[in-house]
């Protein structure tokens, strides 16, 4: 007997179903996350105004009509200079090679120059499914996105053109519709009712990194780090959770603390608020910082992400 899935109050049969992974790339700061955390309708990825925030891939599910669409949030693509750099940029290209869709994402206001140029040089020998997708729109007048979309299209014929609006949603329910349309004939890869491939420790060490970048994005350098050491389901129904932002140097961590403590108090209280939303009970968090130099050469630390280690 068939499998069946129920689906918005109706059942989905399994000969019936699509499913597949779309890679959403682009330069930093276009807005990838902002748009997988609208598609998915929650929270899967952190936002900061603080570039190349995304370090390794993770995934967003959602479910749209008889599809399953899991959208793989890259790290931004952009002219590596350190190894760290590198090995994003490298997560990537390897997200867009494994996808059965390629997304390229574009900020309607930045346009078409330096790393989103580079972008496109670099997909016109790929012979996967591609669409383009312009965000920001509610930013940029009509005619200079009709100009930008030809501009995008004679570097790359695109499948398809969406202009989108991550922050209020405008056009993203064209988007979907078109992904679960396109993507193949198949089985679900995840339990209905997941929304993201990220272990719950991780993503809580995620929403602390974004408080921390939120809080202190001009004043603290990008090389921080945040691990989850301890996480204890408690008798009451609460969970105490135990973290360690690491920095490179002495004077980064005086930033992290603040005066009095003043920083860290706020870090602390905005990402406790937001996991007791998401686990949908108390958090009791606790925050350590402490000075681990050259982090970002450590091969451990680069697994910890997710991403490979490489000269």
């Amino acid at each position: 007997m068939s499998e069946e899935i129920e689906n918005e109050n109706r059942v989905v049969p399994e000969d019936a179903r699509r499913s597949g992974f779309v890679a959403l790339i682009g330069p930093t700061n276009a807005g990838k996350s902002t748009l997988v955390n609208r598609l998915v309708g929650a929270k899967v990825s952190i936002v900061s105004h603080k570039v190349q925030t995304t370090r390794a891939m993770l995934r967003g599910i959602a479910i749209h009509g008889d599809a399953q669409i899991v959208f793989m949030d890259t790290p931004g693509i952009f002219k590596p200079r350190r190894r760290l750099d590198r090995a994003m940029v490298t997560a990537a290209w390897g997200g867009a090679r494994d996808a059965d869709l390629i997304a390229l994402l574009i900020d309607s206001e930045r346009g078409i120059r330096g790393d989103a140029e580079a972008i496109l040089e670099g997909l016109k020998e790929n012979r996967q499914p591609k669409i383009l997708i312009l965000n920001k729109i509610d930013r940029v007048r009509p005619e200079q996105l009709l100009k930008l979309a030809a501009e995008a299209n004679e570097f790359v014929a695109f499948d398809h053109t969406f202009m989108v609006s991550a922050a209020n949603g405008s056009g993203c329910d064209d988007l979907m519709d078109y992904l679960a349309t396109t993507l193949p004939n198949g089985p679900w890869y995840y339990p209905e009712d997941q929304i993201s491939d990220l272990p719950m420790r991780q993503l809580a060490a995620e929403i602390t990194r974004e408080k921390l970048f939120l809080r202190l994005h001009q004043e603290l350098p990008y090389a921080s780090h945040v691990e989850t050491e301890k996480w204890e389901e408690r008798k009451d129904g609460s969970v105490r959770i135990e973290q360690v932002i690491y920095v490179e140097r002495d004077s980064q961590k005086k930033i992290t603390l603040g005066k009095g403590g003043e920083a860290i108090k706020a870090i602390s209280t905005a990402a406790r608020k937001e996991l007791s939303e998401i686990l949908e009970q108390p958090v009791h968090l606790f925050l350590f910082v402490k000075v681990r130099e050259n982090w970002g050469d450590d091969p451990a630390r680069f697994r910890e992400i997710g991403l490979d280690y490489s000269e």
